[in-house]
């Protein structure tokens, strides 16, 4: 599976005010073209009253697709500035709109640059960053009296224990980044002497560590 890559936690929105115009970012998650541009549309038909629906987004594991576009804003105040920030910050698949409603005082170049790319920035900062790397999602199921010191020592692993459930035995469901996967075994054996049924599924890409600056 491929390397793995950043990108947005969830959907989210922020508002900065600056010179009474409104600049508010939105962001969301996206796998395609088709979904970046029914985003875009949405918050332009949320806010139709507003100004400018300044936007940008990229699309695959590579950036392969990247868009960008100013709304009536001066050429390369807007979109660009937007599209820079997703680039410098590695945020892949995602698509950002920001909407400003005009408060009469006009910015300039420069300052529509950095109102646009600030706002970026900081729905990005926000809302945070997730890596998506390639995981190996298991189910791993032991006896009660082992749970004690499994739960102690899991606690203190990379591995990322999402439910657990309980019945005549104790069951976790814990992702591991594949390039754990062998010493996760190792883990499973040191903490339980051997004693646990363990089922894995097929590898995926799954949200670790919120990356930060």
């Amino acid at each position: 599976m491929e390397d793995a890559i950043v990108t947005i936690k969830a959907e989210h929105s922020i508002e900065n005010v600056i010179s009474k115009s409104r600049f508010i970012a939105h962001i969301k998650p996206v796998k395609s073209e088709d979904e970046a541009k029914a985003f875009i549309n949405q918050v332009k038909t949320q806010h139709r009253e507003a100004t400018h629906h300044c936007s940008a987004y990229t699309i695959g594991d590579q950036m392969n697709i990247q868009k960008a576009n100013d709304d009536g804003e001066p050429s390369g105040t807007a979109g660009v500035p937007m599209l820079d920030i997703l680039k410098k910050l590695e945020i892949h698949n995602a698509c950002v709109v920001v909407t400003r409603y005009f408060g009469g005082i006009k910015l300039g170049g420069g300052g529509l640059i950095r109102a646009y790319s600030g706002a970026v920035r900081d729905v990005i900062y926000d809302i945070g960053r997730v890596e998506l790397r390639s995981a190996i999602p298991t189910y791993v199921t032991i006896n009660y009296d082992l749970t004690g010191k499994f739960e102690y020592e899991l606690e203190r692993t990379p591995y990322l224990l999402n439910t657990q459930s309980y019945t005549d035995k104790v069951r976790y469901q814990i992702d591991v980044v594949a390039s754990d996967y062998d010493d996760f075994i190792a883990f499973l054996n040191r903490t339980t002497s051997g004693s646990y049924d363990l089922k894995e599924y097929a590898m995926m890409r799954l949200p670790f560590d919120i990356v930060t600056e």
